[in-house]
C-alpha cells in the first residue's frame, strides 16, 4: 500500500505559495561590520577624532550632534554668528508650551533687559467646588510635572519665590510644584534657591459678598445651598441679592454650562468686579517684585482671576485655563511686559496703579461703599 506524501499539496485545493521565511540568523550588514570591527580590535572612531575636520562651514545639525557625542551641552554653547556678526537669535518665549507664534524681537536688541519672570498656574485637579477641597491624585501628579517642566529652564544660582492663594487646592498647587521644581534640578544637577510656600492675598480667587462677609465663590458654596434649602422649604419673601446672584452662578455651572463667562460678561453686585481682580494681581505682582528683586516668582491660583488677566492683556476672551495652564508673565526694564498664553505673546505696559482711576471720586451718601462713607452720613 502507497503512502502519503506529507509534502504534496491536497488533492482539489489551490497551492499555496510559500511564505518568506522569518528565521534568518545573520546581523544587517552595518552590525555585521561592526562586529568585524570589534574582532579585529580596531577602535570605533571617537567624537574628538571625527571633529578634527570641523570648521566653520560644517552643518550645524552636525555640529549638534557630534556636540552630543562629546558630553558638550549646545543649550550652553555661544549664540552662532554668521560671518561675524550676531544672527540676533533669541529663547522662545513660551517653551513649554511649545508656541508656534512669531517671536517678538530680542528685549536686549530692544534696549531693554529681563527683571522677572512670572508663572501664574491654575490648581491641578481638585475633588470639589462645593467644599474647601484638595487636590485628587491625578491633581498632585498634574503640579508635580507642571514643577518638572519649569525645571529644565531654571540655571545654576538662579532664586525662584513660591506663593499661592489662601485655598486648599491652591496651597497644595505650589507645594507640588516646589517637590517638582526640586526632583527636576537634581536630575540636571543643578542647584537653585527656592523658597517655602507663602501665601497672599492678592492672588486669591475672586470672591462674593455674604452675611458672614467675603468669600471665595467655593467658599461660599455652602452658606448659599443652607439659605436657598430654607427659603425653598419656608418660601417667606423675597430672596436677598447675594443669594439670587449666587444661584445664577451655580445653576449656570450644574447646567454644563460655563459660570466664569457669567461672571465676566454680567455685572453682579456682590461679585468682585473682574477689573478689580486684574487690578490686583497686578498689585501682587509688583509688591513681590519689590520685595524680592530678581527672582522667579510662581505663583498658584485659580482659572477666574487667569481667565480674566488674559482677557485684558490679549483684548479678547482666550478661553478657561486647564488644571496646571499656566500664564507666563515677563517684565521688561522700560516698564512693560511680554505675556505669554496659548501660544500668543502679548506685550503690554505694566500699569500705574497709583493713576488708575478712582471710581468713587465724586461721589457721596449711598452711592459710596459703607468703609468710604463720612460718619454724618
Amino acid at each position: 500500500m502507497a503512502t502519503k506524501d506529507s509534502t504534496s499539496q491536497p488533492t482539489g485545493s489551490a497551492t499555496r505559495s510559500a511564505l518568506p521565511r522569518m528565521d534568518r540568523t545573520d546581523p544587517p550588514g552595518y552590525l555585521q561590520r561592526y562586529l568585524e570591527r570589534e574582532a579585529r580590535g580596531v577602535q570605533a572612531p571617537t567624537a574628538e577624532m571625527l571633529d578634527l575636520d570641523r570648521t566653520e562651514s560644517t552643518p550645524l545639525y552636525l555640529r549638534r550632534f557630534r556636540d552630543r557625542k562629546s558630553g558638550a551641552n549646545p543649550l550652553e554653547e555661544h549664540v552662532p554668528m554668521w560671518e561675524g556678526h550676531d544672527l540676533g537669535v533669541t529663547n522662545a518665549y513660551s517653551r513649554i508650551t511649545k508656541t508656534k507664534e512669531i517671536v517678538p524681537e530680542s528685549p536686549e536688541q530692544a534696549g531693554a533687559l529681563l527683571t522677572t519672570q512670572v508663572h501664574i498656574i491654575r490648581h491641578g485637579e481638585t475633588q470639589g467646588y462645593s467644599t474647601e477641597s484638595g487636590l485628587t491624585p491625578l491633581g498632585s501628579w498634574q503640579v508635580h510635572r507642571r514643577g518638572f517642566d519649569i525645571s529644565k529652564s531654571i540655571k545654576n544660582g538662579d532664586r525662584i519665590r513660591i506663593v499661592c492663594a489662601d485655598t486648599n487646592r491652591a496651597r497644595q498647587t505650589s507645594e507640588g510644584i516646589r517637590k517638582g521644581l526640586l526632583d527636576g534640578l537634581t536630575m540636571w544637577d543643578r542647584t537653585a534657591e527656592i523658597s517655602e510656600v507663602t501665601a497672599m492675598p492678592e492672588f486669591r480667587n475672586f470672591q462674593v459678598w455674604t452675611p458672614e462677609g467675603l468669600r471665595d465663590v467655593t467658599g461660599a458654596f455652602r452658606l448659599y445651598k443652607k439659605e436657598m434649602e430654607k427659603y425653598e422649604r419656608v418660601a417667606m419673601g423675597d430672596r436677598p441679592t447675594w443669594l439670587v446672584e449666587m444661584d445664577r452662578f451655580w445653576s449656570t455651572q450644574a447646567g454644563g454650562a460655563d459660570p466664569i463667562t457669567l461672571w465676566t460678561q454680567i455685572p453682579m453686585l456682590n461679585f468682585e468686579p473682574p477689573s478689580a481682580t486684574v487690578r490686583r494681581f497686578w498689585a501682587g505682582i509688583q509688591r513681590i517684585m519689590a520685595e524680592y528683586p530678581g527672582e522667579r516668582i510662581i505663583v498658584g491660583t485659580h482659572s477666574g482671576p487667569i481667565r480674566v488677566f488674559a482677557i485684558s492683556a490679549f483684548g479678547y476672551d482666550p478661553g478657561e485655563p486647564y488644571n496646571t495652564e499656566e500664564i507666563i508673565v515677563r517684565m521688561m526694564s522700560n516698564n512693560s511686559c511680554f505675556i505669554a498664553y496659548r501660544n500668543r505673546v502679548q506685550e503690554v505696559m505694566v500699569p500705574n496703579l497709583d493713576e488708575l482711576p478712582d471710581w468713587w471720586a465724586g461721589l457721596s451718601g449711598r452711592a459710596l461703599p459703607v468703609s468710604l462713607r463720612t460718619e454724618g452720613e
